[in-house]
């Protein structure tokens, strides 16, 4: 079952003391951030927040669930916690400072270019009479075969 988008909003409203926070939907579900660090996921109406000593100690009685099936268990928040905003914050506070740095990405690598033209940055080297090889990474080296000119 889907989460509703309005009780996502919801929860985001009374972490909103944490900083700054959004809500990504992945695969009917919604994945929740801190600055830029995932700090909880809302599943099925569900609030799952992830998992730190720091987290359960704040927390005392810890209840754990997967938040779908296959994961592994997070820290199930349940009942009137979620309608408690400064509770809500100081635990989602509490969870981004244990969990590291948000990883970033890395830039996607370019499509291949067109054949018969070379990439910018690379070299050719001759191979054979009918091929050369075009060169980025030596260690990724490919053979191509030039275009024959009748």
């Amino acid at each position: 079952m889907a989460s509703k988008q309005s009780n996502v909003d919801f929860v985001l409203e009374q972490m909103a003391g944490a900083g700054p926070v959004s809500a990504r939907k992945m695969f009917g579900e919604y994945a929740l951030y801190c600055r830029e660090k995932i700090i909880a996921l809302f599943c099925d109406d569900q609030l799952f927040v992830k998992p730190t000593e720091e987290g359960r100690a704040f927390l005392g009685k810890v209840t754990e669930r997967a938040p779908y099936p296959g994961a592994k268990p997070w820290l199930l928040i349940q009942g009137d916690r979620c309608e408690d905003g400064e509770w809500l914050s100081e635990l989602s506070r509490i969870t981004h400072r244990a969990l590291p740095p948000a990883k970033r990405k890395s830039p996607k690598r370019l499509a291949k270019p067109p054949s018969g033209t070379k990439a910018k940055g690379t070299r050719t080297l001759s191979k054979s009479a009918g091929a050369e090889r075009s060169v980025q990474n030596p260690a990724r080296a490919t053979l191509v075969r030039k275009k024959s000119s009748r």
